[in-house]
């Protein structure tokens, strides 16, 4: 039996160049601190020996961090991409993540056991959470171990950053009320929930809808200035144009149907039109619909909506969570209401 070829050191590759472990070290991780030449010489050796560099897992165990900044969704991750919401967020937040030296990785939750030792084992410095209030306390293990927690819904404690979607929700609210509207759905995505006609209170939980979460919060702005028992929700499996299509066709394609449909979403929202004009409907005119976000295609489509500067949101969540001594911990964003011919005051023959 052959005697096993030890590995190659960051200790042979220093006496190979004839300079110091540390200096080696640098070459690596510190380029700053050497000439280019002796840079250049020291990674030559290093290549001719086969030697690939320090062990990452050894590095940040000594330093402490692991330049890892994590991002936790929802439900199945490929959704995410199907959501221009979530690839916006993406974008801001990595330009902070980068501009600080480390990278972006990207995390499924879920309420079961797998999802939560995930989690748990996460080697990451730090973890933007979009669902903060669904994981809940699966994330005070992480919080424990040093790691920065950044939430993106307004919350009394942690470092967040947020908009009122109270507010937001009041807004679409009172513009519908406005135009006579007094027959209202809402399609809510809930990431787990499946399409299911649910009643609304503000006084007690709603079946599928999560609580605390951007969503019961816009539910509450809705109900507190559209005309009391006019609110109606239907919840969708999963944030996507697709669900909010289906959802919207099976409101749409009832006797009763109502004068407007408002989306927690924009996604959704621009599901909810594709329905109505298969449906045969005008939205503005035969029917109304709303949503929340401003997303790109909103303007495309005329979908009345709630803007939020979103990729500014991912990049304040990113500077957030790679540096602890930002001095602002907790930020509200700006909203306004972008009103588009998706709305328009109840006709007779709506």
């Amino acid at each position: 039996m052959s005697e096993r070829t030890p590995p190659v050191t960051m200790k042979v590759v220093a006496e190979r160049v004839g300079v110091s472990i540390a200096t080696v070290s640098n070459a690596f991780s510190r380029p700053d601190q050497l000439s280019a030449q002796l840079r250049a010489d020291i990674l030559t050796a290093a290549d001719a020996l086969g030697y690939a560099g320090p062990n990452a897992t050894g590095r940040a165990l000594r330093s402490g961090r692991t330049d890892v900044c994590g991002i936790l969704y929802e439900g199945e991750l490929a959704n995410t991409f199907l959501d221009p919401y979530s690839v916006l967020f993406l974008a801001g937040l990595s330009e902070s993540v980068e501009a600080a030296g480390a990278s972006v990785l990207l995390m499924k939750w879920l309420p079961d056991d797998e999802s939560r030792g995930a989690l748990r084992r996460a080697a990451i410095d730090a973890l933007v959470a979009p669902s903060v209030t669904a994981a809940g306390a699966d994330l005070e293990p992480l919080r424990r171990r040093g790691v920065r927690v950044v939430g993106t819904q307004q919350a009394p404690f942690g470092d967040w950053v947020g908009i009122d979607n109270i507010e937001s929700g009041r807004l679409v609210g009172t513009h519908l009320a406005a135009l006579g509207h007094r027959d209202v759905a809402v399609i809510a995505p809930t990431g787990t929930g499946e399409l299911a006609d649910v009643g609304y209170r503000p006084d007690r939980a709603t079946p599928g809808v999560p609580s605390p979460s951007y969503q019961d919060d816009r539910l509450r702005g809705l109900w507190q200035t559209l005309p009391a028992g006019s609110l109606r929700v239907v919840t969708c499996a999963t944030n996507t144009r697709q669900a909010g299509r289906e959802a919207a066709a099976r409101v749409l394609d009832a006797a009763d149907r109502p004068t407007a449909l408002v989306a927690l979403s924009d996604v959704v929202a621009l599901g909810v039109l594709d329905a109505a004009r298969v449906g045969g409907l005008t939205p503005g005119q035969e029917v109304s619909v709303a949503g929340f976000d401003d997303i790109p295609d909103a303007a495309y489509t005329g979908l009345t909506t709630v803007r939020q500067p979103i990729r500014e949101k991912g990049r304040l969540a990113g500077l957030l969570a790679m540096d602890p001594d930002y001095p602002q911990r907790q930020i509200t964003l700006p909203i306004d209401l972008v009103v588009r011919s998706s709305t328009g005051p109840v006709t007779p023959s709506a």
